[in-house]
């Protein structure tokens, strides 16, 4: 699958086992790896979609950024993600990614990470500029922040009510001085019955 070009049109959807299978077409981008993120809004469905897009890989594994972020350091996970997961993938072995309990406040065990032919890393800051040259192509969830947080604290209930206000402070600063979507390869949005990815060039929201 090419690159798009910058003259395509940002509304043109591919479904997703035709995008799948371009993923698959594309060189390696980490050792013998197609590294693909997932990033987006907290609450947009990266979750839902990358399991999605996993399926359509014929079960790709999913590094979920969640397992390497802590309270104290919401976004501090990209050495951990380099040294634990990109570079066993870069060599290719298998890779064991360290699962962080947010209960417990404390990393327990790790979950493994075979190395396959298309890995794909979902979070927020899964696009961040210090992954990029491991990455074969970025996804952008498109979804306002105001609706993805709304959707996230409604999942998570009053209970997180203090974590969810500090979030979105940690991923507004976040995204303000490392963004992700004028990077972005393609975006995704949710459209009835599942998802739509619409490629074109992103260009600042």
């Amino acid at each position: 699958m090419d690159r798009t070009t910058k003259d395509a049109s940002p509304e043109a959807p591919t479904p997703l086992p035709a995008y799948a299978a371009g993923l698959r077409a594309l060189a390696p981008s980490c050792g013998p790896v197609r590294l693909v993120a997932v990033d987006g809004h907290a609450g947009s469905g990266k979750s839902t979609f990358a399991a999605r897009l996993s399926g359509a890989l014929g079960g790709a594994p999913v590094v979920h950024l969640d397992d390497l972020a802590t309270h104290d350091e919401p976004f501090g996970w990209t050495r951990s993600l380099r040294e634990r997961v990109l570079e066993p993938l870069s060599r290719g072995a298998d890779a064991v990614c360290p699962v962080y309990d947010w209960t417990a406040r404390r990393f327990g065990p790790g979950r493994p990470v075979p190395c396959a032919p298309v890995v794909i890393v979902e979070g927020v800051g899964a696009g961040r500029a210090a992954l990029r040259p491991f990455l074969a192509r970025t996804l952008w969830m498109e979804m306002a922040p105001e609706s993805a947080w709304a959707r996230g604290r409604h999942r998570d209930g009053p209970a997180l009510r203090e974590f969810w206000d500090g979030w979105m402070r940690a991923e507004t600063e976040h995204f303000a001085a490392d963004p992700t979507r004028p990077f972005a390869d393609e975006v995704v949005r949710q459209v009835p019955g599942g998802h739509q990815v619409l490629s074109g060039p992103m260009g600042p929201r």
